[in-house]
């Protein structure tokens, strides 16, 4: 019976393949569905990385399957168990509307009034605008709040404020968080942006939603967000000059003194009226109707010791500018004299000097998120003083409090402390603050990286940061609490001419590239360190281990000319330091890069080429002891290849031999999981070859070894055991 196979089907497979699930279970059906092609058209085809190539791919092959019944079938049980198709998202949990929320009824008017408007297929887009402490934030959320009969489907929040550099994340790494927030399965967020963007239209597509991104930096950022759906609404949130971006434009206007005064009465209570009459006059000059600046100075007449005399710039405030230049300045955002500035230099005065400090010392690095480490290292105090400080920094407003004990400063209060701490203790003195919170982030991550990946000789550390087994119970999640930190230290050390530490920081990155998958939150941090390495003429092991990194992350992320370059810029640098392990492992990657890309004969010839260089490595030498195991993946990787070829007798030979290592009959000792994975390839490579029945076997044999926790790769094997079993029913 001839199969059909639709044409749409086929062209949303091949848009999916590549560009699909993350992990090792989507590399396996891309390199299936690659070895499919070569068989239908009969020649290696790589992998198109546009869409319009790809429906063009799509084209070409269904012209074949009309004249090849058998052919037909194969793709029709391939495409059963291709992507999956996006399934119900969650709705969301947009965070709480501030309590004191004070009259911006208006705004909210005008974005219910684009969420209502007729659609006349034009996007529901707003750009949410304010200087900073303008409440635009609040303003969003209090939409959320109101809307929630509106938008029925989903509310979803995305705070951009933690990214490790001042421009925030780039737009894969806006995407990848807004379907964290729809809670889609990390094993099927796509890799690649255009796979994001993709995933995100097909959750959204005919649901009423309101997706809110907040801290908006650049327009790159939310342009693919765009909705194409009559029913989403994406409200923009940017604190500050507002963005080229097309969409309805809402400003967030300062409060009237009217409003201003309701606000600080809510926020003091009315057990603190006589307070606030006495001061409310000084509070409403100095704050000008800014949001947060009222909140700040609120809480500050609630605290039982007497207000101070009026800071020296908020008496600049009072004194320098107009009614009217104030308002404009409000507006813009600019100047040493804004509100918020002022208010941070207020809530100073009400901390002891030893608070004071840490907090402008602190401030310095601009880290995206502070733990009482960070911050008894840069005042240079106890751990335990640090966490007291910190505490009454948040009670005056300077902080703001984060799950787990960390804090992070609002940005214009941070370069309020930081301006504050050059010009009181000078630039030695900063300098050195922002020396020992290098050294402090050097010390707790480069052993967690090596207790992530204790046996990895990538994960090898100078004998100043090595400590002893057990010293670290979790690397992988002490990373993970400091990877936007580390980033940004990255950047710091560098500009601090601290270019040794700026590359280990980089280094210590490779567990959770490797094993957690955070390709986005990493890559700018590698980016930066490989340049580093070469503009500073590193030693060339350094070097070339971060561009083989640099390699892996492009390589994860879809960037494949990128990964290529930076792969063999790590080739040459191992070459060059006479690093015979460091080389075959970055040729071996050049070699996956090819095979993840369709490219098999070019993907054997490196495959090839990585074997003979860790065959030059003799006994005791570097590398000697991990020989037989580096070989064996080879195999495996030259049994996939060889598969993709068409050269299916070869690649059940070289995959044989991985599973026999894996599985300890070589007198190694047995992995489970690398030869369930081998197992998984061969069983391919059977099925290939019309040997449905071993291949079965081949299936059975990898489930018992895996564990319940990989249910992705359980899955796979049972879409390829209903391929199997339809080969022998047939």
């Amino acid at each position: 019976m001839l199969e059909v196979v639709a044409l749409s089907a086929l062209t949303t497979f091949l848009l999916g393949v590549g560009n699909g699930a993350a992990g090792e279970i989507g590399k396996n059906l891309t390199l299936s569905a690659g070895a499919l092609v070569r068989r239908t058209l009969g020649r290696e085809t790589p992998l198109p990385a546009g869409a319009e190539d790809r429906r063009a791919l799509a084209g070409r092959v269904h012209a074949r399957l009309g004249r090849d019944p058998q052919r037909a079938g194969e793709w029709a049980l391939m495409l059963e168990g291709g992507p999956d198709e996006a399934g119900e998202p969650s709705r969301g949990a947009m965070p709480p509307a501030p309590w004191a929320f004070t009259n911006q009824e208006k705004v909210l008017k005008q974005l219910l009034r684009e969420a209502d408007r007729a659609w006349e297929g034009r996007p529901r887009v707003v750009l949410l605008s304010g200087p900073p402490g303008s409440g635009s934030t609040s303003v969003a959320l209090r939409l959320g709040a109101e809307g929630r009969d509106r938008f029925p489907d989903g509310q979803y929040y995305v705070d951009l404020r933690d990214a490790s550099g001042e421009t925030g994340p780039e737009p894969a790494g806006v995407l990848l968080r807004l379907l964290r927030e729809m809670d889609v399965d990390p094993e099927r967020t796509p890799a690649t942006e255009s796979g994001r963007l993709r995933l995100y239209r097909q959750l959204t597509a005919g649901r009423k939603a309101l997706v809110v991104i907040d801290h908006t930096t650049s327009l790159a950022q939310v342009r693919g967000l765009v909705p194409s759906t009559p029913d989403v609404l994406l409200v923009v949130v940017v604190s500050g000059p507002p963005l080229l971006l097309e969409a309805e434009r809402v400003a967030v206007p300062p409060l009237t003194d009217r409003h201003a005064k309701q606000l600080v009465r809510k926020v003091a209570g009315p057990e603190h009226a006589a307070r606030v009459k006495a001061q409310l006059p000084g509070v409403l000059e100095r704050c000008r109707g800014n949001a947060l600046a009222l909140h700040t100075e609120a809480r500050l007449i609630t605290r039982d010791e007497p207000a101070p005399a009026p800071a020296p710039v908020a008496q600049s405030v009072a004194q320098s500018v107009s009614q009217t230049a104030s308002r404009t300045a409000f507006r813009t955002g600019t100047g040493r004299d804004h509100p918020v500035r002022a208010a941070a230099h207020l809530a100073s005065q009400r901390l002891g000097p030893e608070a004071v400090r840490l907090c402008r010392l602190t401030a310095l690095g601009a880290w995206p998120s502070i733990s009482a480490a960070i911050a008894a290292a840069a005042a240079d105090v106890h751990e335990v003083t640090a966490a007291r400080l910190l505490e009454e920094a948040v009670d005056v407003g300077l902080l703001e409090a984060l799950p787990d004990l960390r804090y992070r400063f609002r940005p214009e209060i941070r370069r309020q402390l930081a301006e504050a701490a050059t010009a009181e203790y000078g630039i030695g003195t900063c300098t050195d603050a922002v020396d020992r919170v290098l050294e402090a982030l050097l010390k707790r991550v480069l052993p967690a990286s090596r207790a992530a990946l204790p046996e990895s000789w990538r994960t090898e550390l100078p004998p100043e940061h090595r400590v002893g087994p057990g010293a670290v119970p979790d690397g992988i999640a002490v990373l993970a609490a400091e990877v936007g930190n580390i980033g940004r230290a990255v950047v710091v050390a560098e500009e601090q001419q601290r270019t040794a530490t700026a590359l280990w920081l980089a280094r210590s990155l490779w567990p959770l590239q490797l094993k957690a998958g955070y390709w986005d939150e990493v890559l700018p941090a590698l980016r930066d360190a490989a340049r580093c390495a070469e503009e500073s003429r590193a030693d060339e092991r350094m070097a070339a281990a971060l561009h083989f990194q640099l390699a892996h992350c492009l390589g994860e992320t879809g960037r494949w000319e990128q990964a290529g370059r930076a792969a063999r810029a790590a080739v040459t640098y191992e070459r060059a330091a006479g690093h015979l392990r460091g080389e075959a492992s970055a040729v071996e990657l050049l070699g996956l890069l090819s095979l993840n890309r369709w490219s098999f004969e070019e993907a054997y010839e490196r495959f090839a080429e990585a074997e003979t260089v860790y065959r030059r490595i003799g006994p005791g030498e570097e590398g000697a002891a991990d020989l037989p195991r580096a070989l064996a993946l080879i195999e495996r990787h030259q049994g996939r290849a060889l598969r993709g070829m068409g050269r299916l007798d070869e690649s059940r030979r070289c995959l044989n031999r991985a599973v026999d290592f894996f599985a300890g009959r070589t007198g190694a000792p047995a992995e489970a999981y690398n030869r369930a994975r081998a197992l998984t390839d061969l069983a391919e490579t059977l099925h290939d070859g019309g040997d449905d029945a071993a291949a079965l076997a081949g299936i059975a044999e990898a489930e018992v070894l895996l564990p319940s926790s990989a249910a992705p790769h359980r899955a796979y094997l049972a879409g390829l055991r209903r391929r199997c079993e339809a080969g022998t029913a047939g």
